[in-house]
């Protein structure tokens, strides 16, 4: 969503990096492209007004001046300003001292309520809490179905009495809900209600009367990214007709501009606590003000893979991994064992989102989006047409063999072949950095093993003695030379037999026929 921006803001800061100073007419020309590039990205007018007289100000001040890098503190000051109207530190849930807490969704028909309802019960549910959805939007047609598909597909419960498409009186149900998730021993109870097309007093009035009936933790204004400029003027609307807590950003993998994000924090006053950016139920996690900041600027955010891999790997599986592929040549890391990291990996997510964490990838976006996902599957589907002998060596894999695991996995011998290659080639590698050789072709970096220590020490050639620059000493030390010659000579011969023997030194017979 936020590409375009992060290419504009790119393209300014990469015409400030290489100048020693910056002189006024640079900082107002780069404002001013940060303008453009704001603007194009659909963010609010005083948002944008506000942001570029921060950052002109504080570039203006000594912080820049007397920088030794100024670009690189323009850039500082960009990304602290971005997180600040972002929403400044991370939101997050309160939790209600006495359980159940309650937490009551709000926002337009479409923003994606229902969908979000599962994904946070999901989430509540791997931060070790019993959630339970309550279907209250009564209105919309087979709404409660779809929760009760949502809540199944994420392991929650769900309380729906009613049948809604009309029925029921959607007050009453979120009342009861509280009474039975203290019975049930639900701790956090969801409360997914009804929304419209547009503003209207009769959605006002309803989601008021619910938020008075079940007095809510949390009241989460659910608003669809992509839908531009009349996020921030729908956020407004229920700030002062019902009033909420947070905002939920759904839709956040979209191609819109995003200017919504961008402005609906600073516009409501309320900071952006989680966002929803794909359709899987997982695709979900708390908003960091700082970490979206980073990203824009192309940054990566290193923080988020670093939780997501926490979440996926054991700590006992990458120590296992780890002293496999330090073991000789990592010979005993296999094709099973690459399998399950691969699946591993695959379970945090797209690859092409995970790469795009990674700082300095903003470069990269086209190679990044053309990446085939399923090539994992294929890779998996190889090694799974292997028999568990091939698996565990791969080096008796020979032609016939090939044939056969190419014609069980639907791909060309070929392709066999080549991953055969590349598995060898990956553990190879992957064993000398495990045993801290560095990367192979590279210089060992301090803290990795890799140094002089672990390279072959060079044998210095001897260089002969200098000869003095003055004619009259490099005289005397010729001659003296050549009387050192002289009385070895006059001692004894070369293979320290008495002088002039050596001379009638004859090899013996064998070593005659030897030599030829």
């Amino acid at each position: 969503m936020f590409d375009t921006l992060s290419d504009r803001l790119s393209a300014t800061f990469k015409t400030l990096r290489g100048r020693g100073r910056l002189s006024e007419a640079d900082i107002d020309s780069a404002a001013r492209e940060i303008r453009i590039a704001l603007l194009e990205a659909d963010v609010a007018l005083p948002v944008v007004r506000a942001f570029i007289a921060n950052v002109k100000q504080r570039a203006m001040g000594a912080e820049v001046s007397k920088a030794l890098n100024p670009s690189q503190q323009v850039i500082k000051i960009v990304n602290e300003e971005l997180i600040g109207i972002l929403g400044g530190e991370t939101r997050r849930l309160r939790f209600a001292k006495q359980p159940p807490t309650v937490i009551m969704l709000a926002g337009l028909q479409g923003a994606g309520k229902t969908t979000l309802a599962g994904k946070l019960g999901l989430w509540l549910k791997g931060q070790g809490h019993s959630p339970l959805l309550v279907a209250c939007d009564l209105q919309r047609p087979n709404a409660v179905n779809q929760l009760a598909v949502v809540a199944e597909r994420a392991g929650v419960a769900v309380y729906a009495p009613e049948p809604g498409n009309g029925v029921g009186d959607p007050v009453k149900v979120a009342k009861d809900s509280i009474e039975h998730a203290k019975a049930k021993q639900y701790d956090v109870v969801v409360v997914d209600t009804a929304g419209r097309l547009g503003i209207d007093q009769e959605l006002m009035q309803q989601a008021a009367d619910i938020r008075d009936a079940v007095s809510p933790d949390e009241v989460l204004f659910v608003v669809d990214a992509m839908i531009g400029q009349d996020a921030v003027n729908t956020a407004e609307a229920f700030r002062d007709g019902v009033g909420f807590d947070g905002v939920v950003l759904s839709k956040l993998d979209g191609d819109a501009r995003g200017g919504a994000a961008l402005s609906i924090a600073h516009v409501t006053g309320r900071q952006i606590m989680f966002a929803s950016n794909g359709e899987k139920l997982d695709e979900f996690d708390a908003f960091h003000p700082d970490r979206m900041a980073s990203r824009i600027l192309g940054m990566g955010d290193v923080l988020s893979l670093i939780e997501k891999a926490e979440q996926t790997f054991s700590q006992e599986e990458a120590a296992k991994m780890a002293s496999k592929l330090a073991s000789s040549k990592g010979k005993d890391f296999t094709l099973d064992d690459f399998l399950a990291q691969m699946e591993q990996v695959r379970k945090m997510g797209s690859i092409s989102k995970l790469l795009g964490m990674l700082p300095g990838m903003g470069q990269m976006k086209d190679q990044i989006n053309n990446i085939d996902e399923r090539e994992v599957d294929r890779t998996a589907a190889i090694i799974k047409s292997m028999t568990p002998a091939e698996r565990q060596d791969p080096t008796i894999i020979n032609g016939s063999r090939r044939a056969r695991v190419a014609k069980g996995s639907g791909v060309e011998v070929s392709a066999v072949k080549n991953l055969v290659e590349r598995f060898f080639e990956a553990r190879k590698m992957m064993s000398r950095m495990a045993q801290g050789g560095g990367m192979p072709g590279m210089p060992g970096m301090p803290g990795t093993g890799g140094g002089p220590g672990r390279q072959k020490k060079q044998i210095k050639q001897a260089k002969g003695k200098r000869k003095s620059g003055n004619p009259m000493k490099r005289k005397a030390e010729e001659e003296a030379a050549a009387a050192r010659r002289e009385q070895a000579a006059a001692q004894g011969g070369a293979f320290g037999l008495p002088g002039g023997q050596d001379q009638d030194f004859e090899l013996p017979d064998e070593f005659k026929k030897f030599m030829g």
